[in-house]
């Protein structure tokens, strides 16, 4: 939809490095998530159900089969691929566990990257040195951190159990091994504004970060949220309103920045609200149409803005 010519992708970040756009197939490992099994709670996230981005949650298949799979999906669109680890926390068992499952993703001939979505509490010095060890053998390594938020009262408020500094620790121990990070945030959270966006974005570019993944609130079944949502305790953000926030966090983001992802959908009926999330291109070419009004990245300005 013409983003590449206004933002670093990682399509093209893909390309440069391999030649070609790389497909990321995903693995459900059967991680769990410390939100969840009782550690630090057990009503996960309340934004969270993990069928509404991986529907095959509790798959018997194995790491090579779900590989096999994916590949058939994506046939003829890509000769090699990135082992995404993305189900819950996946950074979140016993060491000999985690390196047993990552082995047997990388030993496929076609996979050349990795990459592993955990949250920023759960992030060993052994895990990072797991992590490290792929990289120093060749393999694109990527630690995507579910952050959402850099503000501590949201962070709270949607319970998260971890706070900005457990976010700022883990990607500094990380980036000082070598391992590219990239981070998540939500954009219309409750009581979070425009402002809040581009205050957790300067903050997150503060930190250090190499890739950014950008997602719109939306409200999905089984989670929490869907009962303030239904008592009409929630208010979403319009794909305008989305489009003008992300336009604006693009252009105040360093043009080395790889924007992995600028937005996201999920499928009906798991898809409660709003309507516009249920179709993939809806978010993107407002976005892009955004960026053709308005020029594309700005210079970076490290602004003064604070995050509570």
């Amino acid at each position: 939809m013409g983003l590449d010519q206004y933002v670093y992708t990682f399509g093209v970040f893909c390309k440069n490095q391999f030649g070609e756009r790389l497909r990321k197939l995903t693995i459900d490992a059967k991680f769990t998530c410390p939100n969840r099994d009782g550690t630090l709670g057990k009503g996960g996230c309340t934004y969270c159900n993990v069928a509404s981005f991986n529907h095959e949650h509790g798959t018997e298949l194995s790491i090579q089969e779900q590989l096999d799979q994916g590949r058939e999906r994506v046939a003829g669109r890509s000769s090699k691929y990135i082992a995404y680890f993305q189900a819950y926390t996946s950074t979140y068992d016993e060491y000999r566990v985690l390196k047993t499952k990552y082995d047997e993703a990388i030993k496929d001939p076609d996979i050349v990257g990795l990459c592993v979505g955990t949250r920023p509490d759960c992030v060993s010095d052994d895990v990072i040195e797991l992590l490290a060890s792929y990289q120093d053998r060749g393999i694109e390594v990527w630690l995507e951190l579910g952050l959402q938020s850099a503000k501590d009262k949201t962070l709270k408020r949607i319970n998260r159990g971890h706070l900005m500094a457990d976010y700022i620790d883990t990607v500094t121990r990380a980036r000082a091994r070598g391992i590219k990070v990239c981070t998540h945030l939500i954009l219309g959270l409750p009581d979070e504004e425009h402002q809040d966006y581009l205050n957790s974005l300067n903050a997150v570019l503060a930190a250090g970060v190499d890739g950014l993944k950008l997602h719109p609130l939306h409200i999905v079944e089984g989670s929490t949220m869907a009962k303030a949502w239904r008592n009409d305790r929630m208010k979403l953000l319009t794909v305008e309103e989305y489009a003008y926030s992300v336009g604006e966090m693009i252009r105040h983001t360093p043009k080395d920045i790889i924007f992995h992802r600028v937005t996201a959908y999920a499928k009906k009926p798991m898809l409660l609200a709003p309507d516009w999330c249920a179709f993939r291109w809806n978010g993107l070419v407002a976005i892009v149409n955004d960026l053709k009004a308005k020029g594309e990245q700005g210079s970076y300005l490290i602004s003064k803005l604070k995050v509570e």
